[in-house]
């Protein structure tokens, strides 16, 4: 409202005033002076008051209503609700100039705002009441940090997810594709087995049939004795044919089905002249069908074996990124914990980034906290990963430095412009596109090494950005202890 107000409309804006705590026990010459600089402002449910990029003026005292806040890149989730009684907009001293969301009024709204040419004169006129908006300053900082840091939090974990339920779901999809097939399998063996009992078959006969099977089972178990036959594909391909003729002339059943097992298991035809000498003909169709079939089983057992241990290690990974049911402080392997971030990573470094391991075998164990030391490599082979477009080096290095453990990590992409070097610690400062980050990743792993008692640089040219963090292999005794009972 002008300073031309009428007098009505003043004692009504004071009267507003006195409702709220902020401005409650104000002199009545402060509320006055307060009143004919503010002017009342209302808006419609749904209305915008406030878009990305538009100037931030006003202080603003929300009397009746509900106002929020939603970032362009998670419309329809604000991230500030303001409820009647509550002061919002610019605040003095603060270094907002526009705002950083879509502002609107979620519900029918009344308010008063005063605009920000006022602000070094109410300061001055009246410094309770600038002490109290710096106070709400800092608690709205703090608020809008912790919403920050946990949209970060929740982008990463979602990231972490997306990626291990990738890295899961193929071996889980072959282990049922594997069980799938067993059946099959089992239920071919069970048919063979039956014609088989149908023939007269005498002990010698069974015997060497039986003798056939050990072999070449015993043979596809001892992955040595498997390594002794011949793996090129073009000569598997010509034994393949080589066998398929024989059993042809042979009148085997699905012959294009059991050559290749065979040939896969090292079967040569003079191998099936010899068997076919000692049992016949008769026994030799279902004979090598059964043989087949078991290779088969044996093999769809070792791939769910594979895929079953793959799922266990990942699970197993997953347990000790996050040291779940260990102790806060402890001593850490800093060599596992990257290796199991590098699991998490997994389904991103195989576009096409190669990981060059350059370990200090003699590198102590570090006194820390192992979930939090591996929210610091996350965040930053994440940035690496990113920095590249999923192709290039990364490359992590582990030295001792007296009392101190080193991890570098560094990556082959186009690197940090130096303008912005300084500042790639701050909160909310991010090189990525709207969306894609909160600028907090770097600004946590500070925190995190900092509170370790370290340090993180950073030294960065086209080709070769490098982070190096320094962690003392030992925590100051009495503050560890501090620490550890505050954590738990």
């Amino acid at each position: 409202m002008s300073e031309g107000a009428s007098v009505k409309q003043a004692e009504r804006i004071v009267a507003d005033l006195r409702t709220i705590s902020v401005f409650a026990d104000l002199s009545a010459d402060d509320l006055n002076w307060l009143a004919g600089r503010m002017e009342e402002v209302r808006y419609r449910g749904g209305e915008v008051y406030g878009r990305p990029g538009d100037p931030a003026e006003y202080l603003f005292v929300l009397l009746e209503g509900e106002l929020q806040v939603e970032r362009q890149d998670a419309p329809g989730s604000p991230f500030i609700i303001v409820t009647a009684g509550h002061v919002t907009g610019l605040l003095p001293f603060s270094r907002l100039t526009n705002f950083r969301g879509t502002a609107r009024a979620s519900l029918p709204s009344r308010g008063l705002r005063l605009h920000k040419r006022h602000f070094s004169e109410m300061v001055s006129r009246i410094p309770l009441l600038g002490q109290r908006l710096v106070a709400l300053m800092s608690d709205r900082i703090r608020e809008i940090t912790r919403l920050e840091t946990q949209q970060e939090k929740l982008m990463a974990l979602g990231k972490l997810s997306a990626g291990l339920a990738h890295e899961l779901n193929n071996p889980a999809a072959a282990a049922r594709r594997a069980a799938q097939t067993l059946r099959e399998a089992m239920e071919h063996i069970r048919a063979v087995s039956m014609k088989l009992l149908q023939y007269n078959v005498t002990d010698k006969q069974r015997e060497t049939l039986l003798q056939f099977e050990i072999e070449l089972l015993e043979a596809f178990r001892n992955s040595s004795a498997r390594a002794l036959s011949p793996q090129d594909p073009l000569e598997i391909s010509d034994r393949t044919d080589d066998i398929a003729s024989f059993l042809e002339q042979h009148k085997v059943e699905e012959s294009w089905k059991v050559a290749p097992v065979l040939a896969e298991a090292g079967v040569t035809r003079p191998k099936l002249e010899t068997l076919t000498a000692d049992i016949g003909d008769p026994l030799l169709n279902n004979g090598l069908r059964r043989v087949s079939g078991l290779i088969t089983v044996f093999g769809l057992v070792q791939e769910i074996d594979n895929s079953t241990r793959r799922i266990s290690d990942l699970v197993t990974a997953i347990k000790r990124y996050s040291y779940m049911d260990q102790a806060p402080m402890q001593e850490v392997e800093l060599h596992e914990d990257l290796e199991n971030t590098l699991k998490i990573f997994a389904h991103r470094l195989k576009t096409g980034v190669s990981v060059i391991r350059e370990y200090d075998p003699n590198l102590p164990r570090v006194c820390a906290f192992g979930s939090e030391l591996n929210q610091v490599w996350t965040n930053i082979i994440d940035n690496a990963i990113d920095a590249m477009n999923g192709k290039g080096e990364l490359r992590i290095r582990t030295v001792r430095d007296f009392d101190y453990a080193v991890v570098e990590i560094a990556d082959s992409g186009p690197g940090i412009p130096k303008e912005v070097q300084s500042r790639i610690f701050d909160p909310f400062f991010t090189t990525k596109k709207v969306g894609e980050g909160t600028g907090l990743g770097l600004d946590t792993a500070m925190r995190i090494v900092l509170r370790h008692h370290g340090s993180i640089e950073v030294k960065s040219q086209p080709g070769d950005t490098r982070f190096r963090v320094r962690l003392p292999i030992q925590q100051p005794k009495a503050q560890a202890q501090e620490e550890e009972v505050t954590a738990s």
